[in-house]
């Protein structure tokens, strides 16, 4: 697989906690010069990064982000802001605490909730899978499924792991036709972004890969 076909399976991503403009508007650049998927950045950011790229790349936010425990309210409240601002997709974090609790039904409707929000933009819905038994992958690649969400996402890179090549299997015997699965935290070479997209994910969450394309040049 060429590099520029993994890149374009890329949501090129900067949400550390001291993002400042400039290394934002480094994001979009690099974006736009390498073709990525999309940008993925903290809402603050998305009107001001959205009004320098225009139509020329995708501008993705998160939500919920990173430990998921804010209300729906609050989620929903921060999706509807986000796609006002220009957001073209949303990655929400799942309440974790629900997933405990055996909660489904109301994972599932909050799912729905920011997926009407949403309208017709894409909405991942990222599950953390370093803190989750296999059951409650599968469970959640149940749900994700029934709530009509476009994507189910490994990891926010903010906890104790990332995406693994057992959990994009297991994703992609698991959920449902219509849902697409990203892998996001460690993905640190193009041959581990070859890797994934082979077992099955659509999409990658890294800034890794661009840094080594300009390295190489």
């Amino acid at each position: 697989m060429r590099k520029e076909d993994v890149l374009q399976k890329v949501d090129h991503t900067l949400l550390a906690q001291t993002a400042t403009w400039q290394e934002i508007k480094q994001i979009c650049e690099d974006a736009m010069t390498y073709q990525t998927a999309s940008i993925c950045i903290p809402p603050s950011f998305v009107k001001q990064a959205k009004e320098y790229v225009g139509d020329r790349m995708a501008v993705c936010t998160v939500i919920g982000f990173p430990n998921g425990y804010n209300t729906t309210e609050v989620k929903k409240a921060e999706t509807e802001d986000a796609i006002q601002k220009g957001a073209d997709e949303i990655d929400m974090v799942i309440n974790l605490g629900w997933v405990k609790e055996q909660r489904f039904d109301l994972i599932e409707e909050e799912i729905r909730v920011l997926k009407e929000a949403c309208g017709e933009k894409i909405l991942k819905v990222i599950i953390e899978t370093c803190l989750l038994s296999e059951e409650e992958k599968i469970k959640m690649c149940e749900v994700v499924t029934k709530a009509g969400a476009d994507f189910i996402k490994t990891s926010t890179g903010f906890s104790t792991g990332g995406a693994t090549l057992e959990d994009i299997e297991l994703f992609a015997k698991h959920v449902g036709s219509g849902v697409k699965i990203k892998a996001a935290g460690g993905i640190a070479s193009f041959e581990d972004g070859e890797a994934f997209i082979k077992a099955g994910a659509s999409r990658l969450g890294t800034s890794r890969l661009i840094k080594l394309m300009k390295e190489e040049k």
